[in-house]
Parts: C-alpha cells; structure tokens; sequence
C-alpha cells in the first residue's frame, strides 16, 4: 500500500505523517481573492470547528476505540482525526522530554475579561464581521487560546480534545524557539553569525551550504535547490523525510537514515545566497546542528535548561526524534498552552521573566525590528506585504512593532508590544496553509489589540 505524505513538521520520525508539515508556508503564497480563501475547485471543504469536536465525534473514546474512531501513524492529519492527533502527538511517535521546572514553578495572575471573546472584526476579503472567539472556534478549529494583557490572563479557552493540563504541537513555531536560542548564542559569542556554515559543521562542505553564512540560514536567505511540493513525487521533501523516518525506508534503501545525513546531500539553488527569502525547514535543522556542534547539546535540552526551566514551565514538553534520536528542531516539539505563553511574555518583556533575565534585551531588540523587507518581498507572501523575518521570527512592521511565531494548522504566538499583547493559540485546521488562516487570524489579532489599548 501507497503511504500517503502527511506531516512531515509533526516530527522526522513519524513516517509519513510528517512530511505535509513543511509546507508551512510553501503554500502560503498563494493569492486570495474571496471570502472563503481556503476553498478552491482543488481544495476539500471540511465541517467546521464545533461540529468536528473530536469528542463529540468519538475519536479515541472506548476499550479499545472502534476502528474508524482510531487515530494511528497513517491517518493522525486527515480528518477528522487531526482534532485528536496534534493535543497527543506523542501517543503516535517516538519523542525526547522538554523538562519543565522542578521548583520556581510560574502561575500567571488571572484577571479575565468575558468581552474579548465578543470581540468584533471584519476577516479579510469579506464585508460580514464576525467575533474573535467565532473565528477562533469554528474557521481556525482552534484547540486551546490564551490573551495574556501586561503579564495577566484575559482570555483563555480550550476546545476540542487539548485540556489545560496537555501539550499540543508547535509545528514551526518550533522553528522561532530554535531561532531565539541561536540568536541568544551569537550574542554570548558561542556563535559567529557571520561565519561559514562550515565552520562549524564541516561535514556540509559540499551541500548547498558550503558557502552560507550562519546569519543566510538563520533568516532563511540561503539558495537551497530543495522543493517542499507535496504535489510532486519527485520533491526532495519526500527524501527528507524518509530519510528522517525509518518506518519509510523499505528493505533496500541506501540512502541517507537520519536528518544529518540528508542534509549533506541537499544542493545549491542556481542563484547566491542572500538574494531573497526562502522559507525552507531543512534550514532551521542545519541551524540545530550547529547549536548542538557548539554547545555539546541538543536543542531538546537546551530548550529546556534556557526555556522552560527558567521559565517556571509547569508541564513537560516533548521533542519529535528521527531514528538517530535526533530531535526535530523544524517543527517537532510539543508544549502545553500556559508554558508558550510565557515564552511569548517573556519576548514582550524584553526576554525577562518570572524575576530573571532569561535572554538578553539585545536579543529580543535584533529580532523585533526584523530582517530586510525588499528581500522578503520576493518570497512571494501576498496576505504579508510588507513583512519581514528574523531570527526565525516574523515581523509585521505594523504601528505596533508586532511580530510573531508561526506554524501550519493555525498554531502562533502574537506579540504586540504597544497593546502589551501577548496571544498564544494551537489549532488543529485540516488545511494546513496559513493562507487559509491568516484571513480571520490577522485582523482578529488586531482587534484584540485595538480593544486591549482602548480599555478603560
């Protein structure tokens, strides 16, 4: 039987689950014209939100569940059972630990405003308004939101089959973690931003980054000849991720068994580096490499010993591995709702949290005012003009100096530093292109926003 490619950013090692997930924002680009932009005469139309509750609908309920209610490795991102799948990843793929804190655990202040939810704003390429909590719900199939307003909880809701005491995944907001960590490193000049890939992972001596600098992978302006469409059986996607999970790699198979080994093989684009921006995942992993070739550590543990534990996380995350143990630094890791936003809070604050200074303010400074924007402008991201990115983060420029975190089926981190925002959400969206989110996401943000500044 055919396997077919599912969600390649839900973790290297989940066979081929995991290979839609890199699309991230492959198929971002493309432009809207209506109000409904996620349906096209070649896209499927799903039930909305509330009525694909995978509660509701059964899924994984019983002893055992029924078969056609079974979520399993080839069916965790069709529907229905995505809603299930990314609030319990690791019930369906091996995974390394994100330790929590141990002690010093955080309790954010609560102070919740029932109006947030009612708040109205109008989707883009549409005329009807709609409420936030409408949007959240029923268009993004969100599982979990939390509004966090000067360090307080305003708003926070769950759905679906993520609790407040669960972990949901990331997908590439994985990549902003990765991202912040480096940027972190560069600054304690553990890492020169300005040298060759090389020169710290010779091993890629001859791959596209033979000649790319540190800075080109980390704002994803290095030239890569790697194609991430799904459509395509020829695209080196599909290479990455067999190559990242063994349950693909049929007797026989002599090619590269781990991510470090396909990244060797990926070639040069026909253009030079740093001519524009190019959203790729393998970028992000070589980035990993590096962290784990200069510090002895990988990025599971970092995170943990620089994130979550200084944080005062209260729950364990996770990491997704491939057959090497190698952790998925793309999109692979899994963290619960409550922990994100204090990563986000932490951003807001100047990379201060919970009485230390977790990041240095220069780090947090370099990525909110953002990379080069002539240069993003070429990745062709229509509902974006006038965008760029960062450290693996993406800024808006907007009024409000917002930036944010992104990853496929809706999930984010906004931060708004004049509204003094911070707004955390998964979802489970069986379409995965943030296209089909942006349009009720953005200008929802925005309204909170607005709402949080006119508050008497």
């Amino acid at each position: 039987m055919k396997i077919k490619p599912l969600y390649l950013m839900m973790g290297l090692a989940l066979s081929a689950l995991t290979l839609s997930a890199c699309q991230s924002h492959a198929q971002s680009h493309k432009p809207q014209a209506t109000s409904q932009p996620a349906a096209k005469s070649d896209t499927p139309t799903y039930p909305d939100g509330i009525e694909s509750d995978p509660v509701k609908l059964g899924i994984m309920q019983g002893f055992p569940p029924p078969a056609d209610k079974t979520v399993n490795l080839l069916n965790a991102q069709q529907y229905p059972y995505i809603r299930w799948a990314f609030s319990n990843v690791r019930s369906i793929t091996p995974t390394k630990v994100v330790s929590a804190a141990q002690q010093d655990r955080y309790t954010f202040p609560v102070a919740l405003d029932k109006n947030i939810g009612n708040v109205s704003f109008v989707p883009m390429f549409d005329t009807k308004p709609m409420t936030v909590e409408d949007a959240f719900v029923r268009k993004v199939y969100g599982d979990g939101m939390i509004v966090l307003h000067k360090g307080k909880i305003v708003y926070e809701n769950y759905f679906g089959a993520l609790k407040p005491e669960g972990t949901h995944l990331l997908m590439s907001v994985t990549k902003s973690f990765t991202g912040t960590l480096a940027a972190q490193l560069v600054h304690e000049g553990v890492i020169d931003d300005t040298k060759l890939v090389t020169h710290y992972v010779p091993e890629l001596k001859t791959s596209a980054w033979k000649d790319a600098t540190v800075r080109q992978v980390m704002d994803m302006t290095a030239s890569l000849d790697y194609s991430e469409d799904y459509a395509d059986p020829e695209a080196e996607i599909h290479a990455f991720g067999k190559a990242s999970t063994p349950g693909l790699q049929e007797p026989g198979y002599s090619g590269p068994k781990n991510t470090y080994e396909y990244l060797t093989t990926v070639e040069k684009a026909d253009h030079p580096h740093d001519t524009g921006f190019e959203y790729k995942t393998v970028n992000t992993d070589v980035l990993a490499w590096i962290i784990a070739r200069t510090t002895g550590k990988g990025v599971d543990e970092l995170f943990s010993e620089r994130f979550l534990k200084p944080l005062g996380a209260n729950v364990d995350g996770y990491m997704q591995i491939d057959g090497s143990g190698i952790p998925f630094a793309g999109g692979g890791m899994s963290l619960n709702l409550r922990d994100m936003a204090m990563f986000g809070e932490m951003m807001r604050n100047n990379g201060k949290f919970n009485g230390k200074q977790i990041i240095a303010p220069e780090v947090v400074a370099d990525t909110q005012k953002g990379g080069d924007r002539a240069k993003f402008s070429t990745g062709g991201y229509p509902n974006l003009k006038g965008w760029s990115y960062r450290n693996m983060w993406w800024v808006t420029h907007n009024d409000n100096g917002a930036y944010m975190a992104r990853g496929i089926h809706g999930q984010a981190i906004y931060i708004d530093p004049k509204a003094e925002m911070v707004l955390v959400r998964f979802s489970s969206n069986p379409i995965a292109s943030n296209a089909n989110n942006d349009p009720w996401s953005l200008p929802a943000y925005q309204a909170v926003a607005d709402y949080l500044m006119n508050k008497k």
